[in-house]
């Protein structure tokens, strides 16, 4: 015979007054309608300030503060950020002194000596391979290594290097190069490649010891960089597990050494979520101070958005339905600006 099924009484319910209750959202968090002919920071401003709308206006607000305050600005991005388009973004961001240091990996240098000599890049990697064709780009190869060993030989990094090679070249658009433009502002441009991973590679002039060479002196440049984060901002956009790695590397260094690194805001972008950046980049730094943030989502939109979200805020306009947006902010003059990819501190 089958036992009889117990009912709670739910007449025995404890209850509260819902006005007594803690909410979590309200209605001074919502969004509020955009009307035409608004300025992009009224847009800014009538997002929700919940979760992910909140944490791109804390984004902004970190960036803008950071570079208002010359404090380190610090671009860390994959080679994805080149071949969808944002180059341009990124260039223009370090001519307004909105980012004092770059560093990326080694595919980042193909796509963008492509782009500045081609107009274009990426190659269908699965037919490529199935004829044994992937990665065998004669000019890419010869360019990048010609580069990467004379800087070797001149002791010098491989992002300059490669940014002076483009710099230096005829390629009909070496402007929208962020490693060349990092070079001609005099801002630091950090590579971090690992052997074997990119396509020049495997060409016979590749140098194993140049690429070692002017990896590592990128890696100690980073050091010194990240030695300056304090009250600065991180930015990790796309790369999974070179980045992550290597910043977490070149933060303890600083650190052992005795800097003071324990109060500054980083940031990890990508489509999805993954453990390296999420651990290396937006927990570990932070535990002593600051804020780690995570944004999902496309960089050919988040990218943008967040590039005309500081520029916007950086420029002081206000959110007034009347008032207009002021013109382009002028280019940074002068070495001394241009050479940290700094604004100076108002006293």
């Amino acid at each position: 015979m089958a036992a009889r099924k117990r009912i709670l009484d739910r007449n025995k319910l404890r209850t509260q007054s819902v006005r007594k209750r803690r909410s979590k959202v309200g209605i001074r968090e919502e969004a509020t309608p955009v009307p035409p002919g608004s300025s992009f920071s009224q847009f800014l401003q009538s997002m929700p300030k919940t979760w992910a709308a909140a944490d791109v206006n804390a984004v902004i607000g970190a960036w803008s503060t950071a570079w208002g305050r010359g404090r380190t600005v610090l671009w860390g991005f994959g080679a994805h950020l080149i071949k969808v388009g944002l180059a341009p973004i990124v260039v223009d961001l370090m001519e307004r002194g909105a980012i004092g240091g770059l560093m990326t990996n080694g595919a980042a240098c193909v796509h963008d000596l492509e782009l500045a000599m081609l107009g274009r890049t990426s190659e269908d990697v699965g037919p490529a391979l199935d004829d044994g064709n992937f990665g065998m780009a004669r000019e890419t190869a010869q360019h990048l290594n010609e580069a990467i060993s004379g800087g070797a030989a001149q002791g010098i990094g491989m992002g300059e290097a490669v940014g002076r090679a483009i710099l230096e070249s005829d390629y009909p658009y070496s402007d929208r190069s962020v490693l060349a433009a990092a070079v001609r502002l005099g801002i630091p441009a950090t590579v971090h490649t690992a052997i074997g991973t990119d396509i020049h590679h495997m060409h016979p002039s590749a140098d194993g010891a140049a690429l070692g060479a002017t990896s590592y002196r990128d890696f100690e440049t980073l050091a010194a960089l990240v030695s300056g984060l304090q009250r600065g901002v991180l930015f990790n956009i796309g790369s999974a597990v070179i980045l992550p790695e290597v910043f977490l590397k070149a933060l303890s260094l600083a650190r052992n050494l005795g800097h003071r690194v324990d109060n500054f805001t980083t940031v990890d972008m990508d489509f999805v979520r993954q453990y390296r950046p999420r651990v290396n980049i937006v927990e570990r730094p932070t535990r002593g101070g600051g804020r780690g943030i995570s944004l999902v989502g496309h960089h050919e939109i988040m990218v943008p958005l967040l590039a005309a979200g500081v520029i916007e805020v950086h420029s002081g306009v206000e959110a007034q339905p009347k008032k207009k947006p002021r013109g382009r902010q002028s280019k940074l003059k002068g070495s001394s600006q241009r050479s940290s990819g700094r604004v100076k501190e108002k006293k």
